[in-house]
């Protein structure tokens, strides 16, 4: 990791309402993505080994801090942000980061965002909306309560339809995310879009990321989206849209559903041209890159003074290592994910 503290204890403060994040190559940073927890109450085999070994609590930043460092890229031109893990709604206290930010909505802040496995949402939606939140993401890679078992390990089908269902008599828009496996669940996509479009929801499948060891061999399960799409082309009728919600999915209409399906193709197709986003993991630790390694440490420069002078200036100097693209390859040979570390690490 390349933090170089040494510059940033050395740095001049800077005013509050800093310039606005441009990277090397033109485009401006305006989404935060924030793992606000490593924890999952899950073990997703495509995402974590069963025995995982996660951080210390005493390792995360508190929830005050959390805020203070989103409030810093909020002052900087970030425009949306999205908490993710883990699980974000498994860490304690997580209402109050919510509160806190939805406060910003509307005065530096258009839109906050979570994505969730679904299986705190039953007691959490209602006073997600009353903080602000008016869409979400929910992770559902199958309908069948046995493969969503085996999938999850420990997950239990009927509590995160539940969820679903108190989500959306809140009042919060749904966004379904199903990673596209080979052998798994590729024949169940269709249904999952019908479930999807017919209760207004959009789905987004994404092709699965090679990040951090697992207990499986990735290429066994890994199904590139453009055969999937040419599969659903058989009996469906998508047309491309211009949709965008902020993230790196393509959408096509589907004329026979009605609904929007996006795709998420970080190994068919490099979605980086565009790219607009950043993310901070729960130590503090800013990745500009989901496919690369280099990081910046933040948490010294937040704890250094509180006078937001040195975060902005380790903030910008992040910026102008943010890479062109990323570096997502499956290594068949010795079978070893393209990024060490876990997904969940980072946020997904």
């Amino acid at each position: 990791m390349n933090s170089n503290i040494g510059s940033i204890g050395r740095a001049t403060p800077i005013d509050a309402d800093a310039a606005p994040m441009i990277d090397p190559f033109g485009r401006a940073v305006t989404y935060l993505r924030v793992s606000v927890t490593d924890r999952c109450d899950f073990r997703c085999t495509y995402c974590m080994a069963e025995n995982m070994t996660f951080l210390p609590k005493k390792d995360l930043l508190t929830l005050e801090e959390l805020n203070r460092l989103c409030s810093a890229f909020i002052a900087k031109g970030v425009r949306k942000i999205r908490l993710t893990g883990g699980e974000p709604l498994v860490r304690k206290n997580i209402m109050f980061l919510f509160r806190e930010l939805g406060k910003q909505i509307g005065s530096g802040l258009d839109e906050l965002t979570v994505t969730t496995n679904g299986s705190q949402l039953a007691r959490h939606a209602e006073e997600l909306y009353d903080c602000g939140v008016r869409r979400i993401n929910v992770s559902l890679d199958t309908l069948d309560p046995d493969k969503f078992r085996a999938i999850t390990r420990w997950g239990d089908l009927a509590k995160v339809m539940e969820g679903i269902d108190a989500a959306q008599r809140a009042g919060l828009k749904i966004k379904l995310n199903a990673v596209a496996l080979k052998g798994f669940n590729e024949a169940e996509i269709p249904d999952l879009m019908r479930f999807a479009h017919g209760r207004g929801m959009d789905l987004t499948v994404i092709e699965t990321m090679p990040m951090g060891e697992i207990d499986e061999d990735r290429t066994d399960k890994y199904l590139p989206l453009s055969k999937l799409r040419a599969d659903l082309e058989r009996d469906f009728t998508l047309t491309d849209i211009p949709y965008k919600t902020g993230g790196p999915a393509r959408y096509v209409e589907v004329s026979e559903t009605g609904g929007r399906l996006g795709f998420i193709t970080p190994l068919t197709h490099n979605f980086c041209e565009s790219c607009n986003r950043v993310r901070l993991t729960c130590t503090g630790t800013l990745y500009m890159c989901l496919g690369q390694n280099d990081a910046a440490d933040l948490r010294t420069a937040l704890r250094a003074s509180e006078d937001n002078g040195f975060l902005h200036a380790a903030i910008d100097e992040a910026i102008t290592r943010k890479p062109k693209g990323h570096d997502f390859i499956i290594d068949r040979t010795h079978n070893r994910p393209a990024v060490a570390r876990h997904m969940s690490v980072t946020g997904g």
